[in-house]
């Protein structure tokens, strides 16, 4: 895994991205510590800056480019949350993000995307036609391409939040992350890994979307096919930069259903007063549902985002 950042690089990410985000806060929940049977702690990058962890990633890789490389802006390809992390980073360095989305990404990232000064480019809800649509907009107007999460600038920012995690929690047996790309999961893993290498860290996504666990039991990467879940930060599959770092850093993924992650988004609302989108449930419906044994043990989960739309909530 030749690159591949390690706590130096996470640590100076830190540093880079600090004036720019929200150290996020860690909370707890009685209620569901006792249906648990273990200390539950929730890291809320629902509270960060454009509503999810992955403002980290984009602020840092967009601030690691040079004067002249960041001069004809850069572009991407994201259902949401990246697209809008990656306009509010372009704009605070006083340059033009370009965002290939699917026609159906949620209004609720659109208008995020927008209110940060990106400019949209709609295309059908296909990674190919994501690939192709912003290879054209590159061709013409040589932005650079900042991959939502197979890049190492983007999996070392993403980390920062586990840094975070580490330095205010202490004894973690487990760290839980939502897994799509593997961006949140592999910088996850490598901070965890070498600031407490005795906590495990397990990775979780929805059963109709499972291509991680599958590539992660079969030891090579596997693509999704036609994924259909709720989750839809998840809905992509894993790079060939995080698939390598979690095949040998995580301990587990696993899966859970529509129903279970539509239950533990509901108490999450319920319970702790706190608006989460479906994909940051997703470990919270593992836990609940004996996917993972925490019975007695401390484990924390990382929130993803609360980027959602409250005209569409899936209990409605």
């Amino acid at each position: 895994m030749d690159n591949v950042p390690g706590l130096a690089e996470i640590r100076a990410a830190a540093q880079r991205i600090k004036p720019y985000m929200h150290r996020t806060p860690v909370f707890t929940s009685l209620t569901l510590n006792e249906m648990a049977k273990a200390e539950l702690f929730f890291k809320c990058e629902n509270f960060q800056k454009t509503g999810a962890f992955k403002v980290r990633g984009a602020l840092n890789a967009v601030f690691s480019l040079s004067e002249e490389e960041i001069g004809s802006g850069v572009a991407t390809h994201s259902s949401g949350n990246h697209a809008a992390a990656l306009a509010y980073a372009a704009k605070l360095r006083a340059t033009q993000a370009r965002i290939v989305m699917p026609k159906n990404a949620p209004s609720i990232k659109q208008k995020a995307v927008r209110s940060y000064g990106g400019i949209i480019t709609f295309c059908e809800p296909t990674l190919s036609a994501r690939e192709k649509t912003l290879e054209k907009i590159i061709t013409e107007t040589n932005a650079r391409f900042i991959h939502p999460y197979n890049d190492y600038r983007i999996i070392a920012g993403q980390g920062t939040a586990a840094l975070e995690l580490l330095e205010e929690i202490s004894d973690i047996d487990l760290v839980l992350t939502p897994v799509g790309g593997g961006g949140l999961t592999s910088g996850t893993a490598l901070a965890v890994n070498a600031c407490s290498a005795r906590t495990k860290v397990i990775a979780v996504e929805p059963q109709n979307a499972d291509d991680a666990c599958r590539s992660f039991k079969e030891g090579r990467l596997l693509p999704s096919v036609n994924p259909q879940t709720i989750a839809d930060g998840l809905l992509t599959s894993l790079g060939n930069k995080t698939f390598p770092i979690i095949k040998d850093l995580c301990d587990e993924i696993v899966t859970v259903n529509e129903t279970e992650i539509k239950e533990a988004m509901y108490l999450i609302w319920e319970r702790m007063k706190l608006l989460v989108e479906p994909s940051s449930a997703v470990p919270l419906a593992a836990v609940l549902n004996g996917k993972v044994t925490v019975k007695g043990r401390r484990a924390a989960i990382i929130l993803s985002g609360g980027n959602v739309d409250i005209n569409n909530l899936p209990w409605n």
